[in-house]
């Protein structure tokens, strides 16, 4: 996964696959810890001025399978957008590359169904959650 100024990137001869629409890092009772993804995913969704209903592909990372379960059950999400593919405990957590994983396959995702917003919401532990949302170009 590569970084870039749109610029600098068409400049190097790259053509860019998406762009960021909204990016935010939340802590919350942590000893709660497994409910930051839901704020984070309301932070999210007001930044990039969105509904969830405008998101065709979700991925959340999750190291327990109640984590998805309160993040559906609370935001009321079509179960079938979130991790089409398969989830974190399908797929692993590769340290320090979770969220570069989580975000390719989102991007292919996106690709193969025509998609255009793509929300990537993270449990990072002790209450911290991180909510990406890109737009595929």
């Amino acid at each position: 996964m590569l970084l870039a100024d749109r610029a600098v990137a068409l400049a190097d001869g790259l053509r860019p696959q998406a762009r960021f629409r909204a990016r935010v890092a939340i802590g919350s009772d942590p000893v709660l810890q497994l409910t930051g993804v839901i704020p984070a995913t309301d932070q999210a969704l007001a930044r990039a001025g969105l509904r969830l209903a405008d998101i065709d592909w979700i991925e959340i990372n999750e190291a327990f399978a109640s984590v998805v379960l309160a993040w559906l059950k609370t935001l009321g999400a079509d179960p079938s957008k979130v991790n089409p593919w398969g989830g974190a405990i399908a797929h692993g957590h590769p340290l320090g590359a979770t969220g570069a994983a989580l975000m390719a396959k989102m991007l292919a995702g996106l690709r193969a169904t025509g998609g255009q917003f793509g929300l990537q919401v993270m449990c990072i532990g002790h209450g911290m959650a991180t909510a990406t949302i890109i737009e595929r170009l």
